[in-house]
């Protein structure tokens, strides 16, 4: 009871942006952020169950509501995927299918108030849960490094290992400034994962700090009951917007990259 009256804004804010952590091997070096990971998956599942649910019923002819629905959003991801994407892999529309709903359903959980799901969790015994997995840094990175792979592989299968090569030390300045070629491409590689992780990341950590705020300044009457219901309104209603425009922006730049991962100098 003590820690509950000594609670403050900035506390408060830090206790919710806590990831529930499990150290793996000696020290403190290795760390997963369950929280993140159990999140991650069960939207992941979530959505697989959402689409099972429309398939399993589908029909060749007048379809339901739901089976209509998922087949227009079906088509909006695809007509993107092959507006963009001008190479011959087949991969490239589930690829695209998979980023955009997973990250969508992961951003949504922005729009459940944090107290919702700590509270009953810390009657349980959870001391930390962070709801919105897109806002860890960890989980944008590991989808982002996923990309750079596939962005190899599909470089490697168009290209080969020598033409790849050959491109990676001779591109853009020919092959007298083969070190300037080769520091330039590396940038170049590194910086597209890293930016779209931190881009994602950034959008949702500072969206998540924003809720926390108007929730705590609604709390202490700083803005009144009326003014962070209002505020809080606003800022979810901005999100509405947001919250689909990042993972769209996430699945399109990804299409970009693994198309100019194939395409040469």
């Amino acid at each position: 009871m003590a820690g509950e009256a000594e609670l403050t804004p900035t506390t408060y804010i830090q206790h919710h942006l806590q990831n529930l952590v499990m150290p793996v091997g000696e020290g403190t070096f290795w760390t997963l952020h369950l929280d993140t990971l159990i999140t991650s998956v069960l939207m992941g599942l979530l959505i697989v169950f959402a689409f099972w649910m429309a398939t399993r019923k589908a029909t060749a002819g007048v379809p339901g509501k739901w089976q209509a629905f998922v087949e227009i959003l079906l088509e909006f991801v695809d007509r993107q995927a092959r507006d963009t994407y001008h190479g011959t892999s087949k991969l490239v529309t589930p690829i695209a299918i998979t980023l955009f709903f997973w990250i969508l359903l992961m951003n949504m959980m922005k729009f459940i108030p944090a107290d919702f799901i700590a509270k009953p969790l810390e009657l349980l015994g959870v001391p930390y849960w962070k709801p919105v997995p897109t806002a860890d840094v960890n989980a944008t990175l590991g989808m982002s490094i996923s990309v750079f792979f596939l962005m190899l592989f599909f470089a490697l299968r168009s290209k080969g290992l020598f033409g790849f090569g050959k491109e990676f030390l001779t591109a853009p300045f020919g092959k007298w400034m083969m070190p300037f070629n080769l520091i330039l491409n590396i940038v170049e590689w590194i910086s597209k994962p890293i930016s779209l992780a931190m881009r994602l990341f950034g959008n949702m950590f500072g969206g998540e700090i924003v809720f926390l705020l108007i929730w705590v300044l609604g709390g202490a009457g700083l803005l009144g009951l009326l003014g962070g219901a209002v505020f809080g309104l606003g800022w979810m209603i901005f999100h509405i917007l947001v919250v689909p425009l990042q993972a769209f922006i996430f699945m399109m730049l990804s299409i970009v990259y693994l198309s100019l991962s194939e395409d040469s100098h």
